[in-house]
């Protein structure tokens, strides 16, 4: 695997392979079939009941601080601030994020990044009991986003320092599975916990809780050796090395690339309240089923990948995975039935659930180990911005167009970047098992 020129791995022993508890011997061919094969490393284990508090924790908060916000001030502008506060930190960082999470320990990273969220969360808890002022709240919220900035990459390439190559991809799929579970039960217990406590405060307090207990399980996680990079005397641009890299091989490109505009285009989750209000008829209630609904066609999509042996024709595989979609996306902008639109955002979350996974599986096993931090750090960047920019796509298109003709355009817009992908590069059509070498352009 070749790096971006001018930078060479710091030279390392070897690395052992991560305690792996239940079974006796070291069977590669057994673990990669085995749809518990990362689960039974204990470290694996921590950190993703780690992380999976975390994720938690973080959509609790956002529903806590929304409700918190516009029951102050009424205002929709003040809500949009919100993700603005957010967002802009991990724009601006993402380069020095993914320096940081390649050159020092990764799992000092995340300890790091989890203690300012809990500190944060604090902050809130105080201003929140305090009626604070809402530049506070957003200083807050900014803290927040600069530190998941840092622990977001510095968190997924940790995940091959605890798990062997041949789990990779049975790892992400569990990972993707914890996420979708966090979504769903994330925004449901934070309501609920504001109905029962009558404010937002506890919320915060629960965040912080649960931070802390990430940044507790982190610190009893064994990481294998870490290889980091160096600068030779002719390079000068270590923190652009992840885009460097990324536009040498071709595959993760053209995987980031799909996703970007599917997540772009795709606006039938954006648009959700005005589907469920104007077409569908449905209420508060077939709003909160439908927000739903992707989120259970993942999670059993996810579920169901636990039990299937690894891709053997990847690409084809993804490049399906979009297309289909996009048609789903299409058939739910024209539909005005219930069920039917239930059933296609179900089918969105499953097919983005497969997406996901291989997506983040090629990023874990094509790059090198001491390049993981910053291409982990653009792919965070493209996939967290395209979620708020397809937001505004969808939500621009359909005040001047409408709702239907913003999610059908945008449906068939997927599909078409999905022909052009798999034109403009050959090399993910023909993209076997994950696991297989690309070779790179010189």
């Amino acid at each position: 695997m070749k790096l971006p020129e001018g930078e060479v791995p710091i030279p390392a022993d070897r690395p052992l392979k991560p305690p792996i508890d239940d079974i006796t011997t070291l069977d590669e061919t057994k673990l990669t079939h085995d749809s518990l094969g990362a689960l039974r490393f204990r470290d694996f284990r921590l950190l993703l009941i780690g992380s999976g508090f975390a994720w938690l924790g973080e959509q609790m908060m956002t529903v806590a601080i929304g409700w918190e916000l516009y029951n102050r001030t009424g205002s929709a502008l003040v809500l949009g601030f919100v993700g603005l506060a957010q967002i802009i930190p991990v724009i601006l960082l993402f380069l020095p994020a993914g320096y940081v999470a390649d050159r020092y320990s990764r799992k000092w990273v995340v300890v790091v990044g989890q203690a300012i969220v809990a500190l944060s969360s604090l902050g809130l808890v105080l201003l929140s009991a305090q009626t604070g002022p809402l530049l506070l709240i957003y200083a807050c919220l900014m803290l927040i986003g600069g530190a998941q900035a840092f622990s977001g990459p510095a968190s997924s390439a940790l995940v091959a320092q605890v798990i062997v190559e041949e789990v990779y991809e049975n790892a992400m799929t569990w990972r993707n599975s914890v996420i979708q579970v966090s979504s769903v039960a994330g925004p449901a217990a934070g309501g609920f916990m504001i109905a029962l406590f009558h404010g937002a405060m506890w919320v915060y307090a629960l965040n912080m809780a649960l931070a802390l207990i990430f940044v507790l399980l982190l610190l009893i996680v064994k990481t294998r050796v870490q290889v980091r990079p160096i600068l030779t005397e002719k390079a000068s641009g270590l923190l652009l090395g992840g885009l460097r890299f990324l536009s040498q091989t071709q595959v993760l490109l053209a995987a980031i690339t799909l996703d970007l505009f599917a997540v772009l285009l795709g606006g039938a989750t954006t648009l959700l309240p005005i589907f469920a209000k104007n077409i569908l008829h449905v209420g508060p209630i077939g709003l909160g089923i439908l927000q739903a609904a992707a989120s259970v066609g993942a999670i059993l999509m996810a579920l169901t990948l636990t039990r299937r042996p690894p891709f053997k024709h990847a690409g084809r595989t993804l490049l399906l995975a979009v297309a289909g979609f996009g048609l789903a996306t299409v058939i739910f902008g024209l539909s005005h039935t219930f069920w039917l639109s239930f059933l296609m955002l179900a089918v969105l979350g499953a097919l983005d659930s497969i997406s996901m996974i291989i997506r983040s599986t090629l990023v874990l096993l094509r790059t090198p180990d001491e390049m993981r931090g910053r291409v982990g750090a653009v792919n965070s960047l493209f996939i967290g911005t395209s979620n708020e920019l397809g937001g505004f796509e969808s939500g621009l298109v359909a005040q001047f167009f409408g709702p239907v003709l913003s999610v059908v355009a945008g449906g068939i817009g997927t599909v078409l970047v999905v022909v052009l992908v798999a034109l403009l590069w050959p090399e993910m059509r023909k993209l076997g098992s994950i696991r297989l070498p690309v070779t790179d352009p010189e």
